[in-house]
């Protein structure tokens, strides 16, 4: 890593109405323990609000984080909403997939997490389950509304072409979540890396670049290798 400055990590910001002193009012924002965990890693957390253009950032970044949130609009993927579909948000789901495309020409690390590992399967064609106890019979995957989970997830086996297993290594581990849709079908150069115990695919990344995604929330956890190995990949 260069002496010059620590690499500036962009991560991608929630639109929301938020409330604050006096104030009730639409906001660009971001769970904090997302840029705690990239400061952490010796990175610079930038946050990059989700409005039109701020695809321009990219170039000035050493490396993106495709953050967590709400539904992406079922239309992007070709279907129409079902009785499930939460709150969407057209211009963040733009914003995001233009700052991931522009990422992946520039060569920048990229990691999606949760809503942003199914946002880049639907950047690169994929489709999306809408609403996953649908399909697997329960609400393991997000239990109690406003609240982490935890569940099983096994990594691999990809052997050697696996970047996610050289990070966190081949196997079963329990991981946080929540999150009620996940792929259904992959999107174009997306591999599946690590499954939960009733099949659903729990993490993705593209052969050859670092660009990995996750169901789970890292940055809820207590294991930061993943965002040390973003922090590494950046190049500086």
């Amino acid at each position: 890593m260069s002496a010059q400055r620590p690499p500036l990590i962009g991560i991608s910001a929630y639109s929301e109405v938020a409330r604050w002193g006096l104030w009730d009012m639409p906001a660009s924002l971001l769970p904090r323990n997302y840029a705690d965990n990239v400061a952490a890693a010796g990175g610079v957390p930038v946050l990059l609000p989700p409005v039109s253009g701020i695809e321009g950032a990219v170039g000035k970044l050493d490396a993106l984080i495709i953050s967590g949130g709400p539904d992406i609009e079922p239309g992007r993927y070709g279907q129409q909403a079902g009785p499930h579909t939460t709150i969407v948000r057209p211009e963040r789901d733009e914003a995001e997939i233009a700052l991931f495309r522009a990422a992946r020409a520039a060569g920048a690390p990229v990691l999606g997490i949760c809503r942003g590992m199914q946002l880049m399967n639907v950047a690169l064609g994929g489709t999306l389950i809408q609403h996953m106890p649908d399909v697997v019979g329960n609400d393991s995957h997000s239990p109690t509304p406003g609240t982490m989970a935890e569940h099983k997830v096994t990594i691999g086996p990809s052997g050697s072409r696996s970047r996610l297993a050289a990070i966190l290594g081949e196997g079963a581990r329990v991981v946080p979540t929540h999150h009620h849709q996940g792929i259904e079908r992959l999107g174009d150069g997306l591999v599946a890396a690590a499954w939960a115990e009733d099949g659903t695919v729990e993490a993705v990344e593209l052969d050859g670049v670092f660009a990995i995604g996750v169901q789970w929330h890292p940055e809820a956890g207590n294991d930061p290798a993943l965002f040390r190995a973003l922090v590494e990949a950046s190049g500086r």
